[in-house]
Formats: structure tokens, sequence, C-alpha cells
């Protein structure tokens, strides 16, 4: 019972390490809207699309029917899709009020030591240069994203006022069947504990972060950082590019009210692979950093739970560790539109990611990390 009683204590103290220690991450908190700039830069925007038929559509549609002042232009990077992608892409920019706002250019091979979609967002600023050389922004988004019409004009009063190089929005990812109730309000609460929005938005913290389905770049910061050749074999591509702009210009990332996310995760495996393709990438392919991945969210979520079932009421700091946490889960829960019930089985969604986690290492070492369209992008073992 002693050793119990300190690993509570262990488990009580975490969780009042991270309620007042770690910038309110728990908290759901949007900015007010920026002021309207006195001129509307113009902005591109760039989508690359790997077979992405079911869903480009949609997403060229949210594109150009933004009601935005300025003048706007779209990319579509056809990433050598063999569903018709790009003449998609075409048939539903004619049905947009900006039919002539979209040029679609296809990708050449996608070169060593560049992970896909970072070539063809390399390949869609080319063209942009070329189609909007005026462009002071560029509007970087997923094929799998739909933007309600005003996210632009919010994006870019935003730059502008806060004289920001990049504003990135966490999109509201589909939140639908039974697994993503269980997992992706989960997932957005994670990684805001990683990367909490308040430390990402101060220029002097090093925190650096962004979401890729939605990130409004200043042409001059790209260039700055000498365009996506800086995170060429980056496969969490977002946090990469964040991390390259922030030490020259303030960055900011809140979560999204009108941008939604496409794509469907109706089974267990879906999400699953989700996780897997870039946990490992997370943490460096380093076997020391798993190691302590998987011990810190063994005394985070799990124990707590566990000691208190097992201990009762002897083993009372379990407890109320296990109440912090749900305390400060409820509120992600609630951005989620999702029963207060599911806050105490966070354990269980924890244990998922652990587990998603765990096999990501695996795929690596099995030299199948980054599973991505056909790809494998993971960084190669060493020899």
């Amino acid at each position: 019972m002693t050793v119990a009683f300190v690993l509570s204590l262990a488990c009580l103290a975490i969780w009042c390490g991270l309620l007042l220690a770690r910038a309110g991450f728990w908290r759901v908190r949007r900015p007010a809207p920026a002021p309207e700039p006195a001129r509307w830069p113009d902005v591109v925007a760039i989508i690359p699309a790997r077979n992405e038929a079911d869903v480009i559509g949609r997403a060229v549609a949210g594109v150009l029917g933004q009601q935005y002042p300025g003048k706007l232009s779209l990319v579509v990077v056809d990433d050598h899709s063999s569903d018709g992608t790009a003449d998609l892409a075409t048939a539903a920019a004619a049905m947009t009020a900006r039919p002539d706002a979209l040029t679609v250019v296809s990708a050449r091979e996608l070169p060593a030591g560049w992970s896909g979609k970072v070539w063809a967002q390399s390949e869609g600023l080319i063209a942009a240069d070329r189609v909007a050389p005026q462009a002071g922004y560029v509007w970087l988004t997923d094929a799998d994203i739909w933007h309600g019409p005003g996210v632009l004009a919010g994006l870019a009063a935003r730059a502008v006022h806060e004289r920001r190089d990049l504003v990135s929005l966490m999109v509201r990812l589909r939140c639908a069947s039974a697994w993503e109730r269980m997992i992706v309000p989960a997932f957005v609460f994670f990684f805001a504990k990683l990367y909490p929005f308040e430390r990402v938005r101060d220029p002097r913290s090093p925190v650096a972060a962004a979401a890729g389905g939605c990130m409004l770049a200043s042409r001059a910061a790209l260039a700055r950082i000498g365009g996506f050749a800086a995170i060429r074999s980056a496969l969490i591509d977002d946090c990469s590019l964040a991390a390259q702009i922030k030490p020259g210009g303030a960055i900011s990332l809140d979560l999204a009210e009108d941008s939604l996310s496409l794509r469907p995760y109706n089974d267990w495996r879906s999400l699953w692979e989700m996780i897997a393709r870039s946990a490992y990438t997370q943490l460096r392919y380093s076997p020391l950093l798993l190691a302590g991945a998987v011990a810190g969210m063994a005394l985070t979520y799990l124990a707590p739970p566990l000691l208190a079932l097992a201990g009762g009421l002897r083993l009372w700091p379990a407890w109320l560790a296990w109440a912090a946490m749900v305390l400060a889960y409820l509120p992600m829960l609630r951005e989620y539109r999702q029963p207060a019930w599911l806050a105490p089985l966070l354990p269980l969604t924890a244990l998922f990611y652990l587990g998603a986690t765990v096999d990501s290492a695996r795929r690596y070492w099995l030299r199948r990390g980054g599973q991505w369209k056909g790809r494998a992008q993971a960084q190669p073992l060493p020899k």
C-alpha cells in the first residue's frame, strides 16, 4: 500500500501540474475577431490532392465560395491521382462564382528525400508564383477540408492586424460514429496538451505548432525559410512549418468554428491508422522517447483509475487525479457536443493511443513507417 500510495500521489501531482502550469491547455477559448484591414491582401490557396475523388469537389467549393473582399486564387496540385481528382476539381470550380480562379497542376515525380504532401505543396507554391505573383499570403489547406464562407476573411484580418506570419486553425474533425466520439475529442485534447495554444501564440515561448488543414502563411515568411525545401522530409509537415517560421515571426493556432473535416473514421482501424502513421515520428524515432511516452501515458492516464478502483478510498490521491482528468477533459467534450459520461473513460482512449503509438514504432522498425496514399514516408532506419 505504501508504494501504491506514493504512485497515487505522483498521479495527483502530475495532474495538478497539468492544470496549473500547462498554459490552460484544457480550456476552450477563441480570440475575439480581428478588425478588418484597410486593404485586403491577395491570397492564393494551395490544395495538394492524391486520389481524393470523394472529397475534392466540396473542398474546392469551400475555398472558391469564400466571401473574401480581396483577390483569391486556388491551385490544386494533382499528385498522380488515378481516380479523376483533377477533373472533379475543375467541375466543382465551374459551379462557383470564381470558376476562373482555379488552376490545376500535375506534380512531378516525387524526388528522394521529400515526403509526398510537402512535395505537392512545393509544386503548388511554384505554380502560385506564376498565377498569383502579387499574393501576400498562401492559404494551405487539404483536399478533405470544407471551409465556411467567412474563414479566409477571419484568417487574413488576424494575420494583418496582429502581424503574424502564420495563422492556423485546427479544423473541426468529424465526430459522428461511435469510434469518432470516443477518440476524436481526445485527439484534440492531447494535441492541445502537447502544444498549448497560448504558448504557440506567445513569441517568447519556443512552442511552435500548426494544423495542416488550415494554415495562412505570409509569402515573405515562406521565402525567408527557403520555401518547402526547409521541411522537405517532414511527415508532420504542419508543426514542422510552424517551427521554421516562428523564430523569425509571430504565429498563432486556434480551434476552428466553421472549417470541417470531410474524412470519415467509422471504425477503430481507420483511427488507429491515423495515429500510427506519425506517432513515432513525433517521438523523433527514439526508443528512449518511446519508453518515456509509454511510462508517462501510463502514469498520467492509466494509473489513476487502476489505483483508485483497486485501493478504494485509502488511495484518495488517485481518485482526485482521476477527477482532475475528468474535469480537464469536459471542455473539449462540450466543444464536440459529446456527453459528459465519456470523460471518465478517457483512460480507455489513452490506452488506444498508447497501443497505436507502440504500433507506429513497430512499423518503423519493419520499414513500413508513415504509410499514406501508398507511400512509406518515415525516415529510413540508420544503417
